[in-house]
């Protein structure tokens, strides 16, 4: 939806129709609610709604720029996908992973072009959160991380670069506390509605 309301035509590709109607409604559900609250204009739903198109053959992404993944997270399930992208693209296009853990340049070996391969972790809920972690690979070039910084921005996102690594920062640090939060429960400092009550409040 994000790049939908920045002007860009977008493809919602998934396995069965029935996955793809459910992220259509989803995104509906959202603009609604937008519209409610008077975020948005009926114009703008129109005009963003548009955009979107539902796709369930991966023939159909033959002449995008820009492929973004955000399937299971398998290793192996997103490779397969790649590689198959990887022949039905132009040569020109970037592929993007928004993978929370898994590393960029492992998933960018399984394609011909790791120099256009880059992570872009969005955070959820995508339409209310800032954040985009920008993951370069080993062999990521310069102009496809400025390239997806700037289409970041574009979406009114605050795009930070970090290097490759599982878990890269936000979940790196995140399994950190909550590994902490278990032992504090193991060691009996406090209860877990405790522990859960002062990460809200404090």
């Amino acid at each position: 939806m994000v790049a939908a309301k920045a002007g860009y035509t977008v493809i919602l590709n998934d396995v069965k129709e029935e996955y793809v109607k459910k992220g259509l409604a989803s995104i509906q559900k959202f603009i609604d609610k937008s519209v409610e609250k008077g975020k948005m204009t009926a114009e703008d739903k129109t005009h963003i709604l548009g955009r979107i198109h539902g796709s369930m053959n991966l023939q159909d992404m033959k002449d995008a720029d820009l492929i973004i993944e955000a399937i299971i997270e398998q290793v192996h399930v997103k490779k397969e996908v790649f590689q198959k992208l990887d022949d039905i693209c132009k040569k020109e296009a970037l592929f993007a992973s928004n993978t929370s853990t898994i590393p960029i340049t492992d998933l960018a070996s399984s394609t011909k072009r790791p120099e256009q391969f880059i992570g872009m972790h969005f955070m959820n809920p995508v339409p209310l959160m800032k954040l985009v972690e920008v993951i370069r690979g080993l062999r990521t070039s310069q102009q496809t991380a400025t390239t997806i910084t700037q289409l970041a921005e574009k979406m009114e996102k605050t795009p930070i670069e970090v290097n490759d690594g599982p878990g890269f920062i936000s979940n790196r640090v995140l399994f950190a506390m909550i590994n902490e939060a278990i032992f504090c429960l193991q060691d009996g400092t406090a209860t877990k509605e405790a522990i859960d009550s002062v990460m809200k409040l404090g």
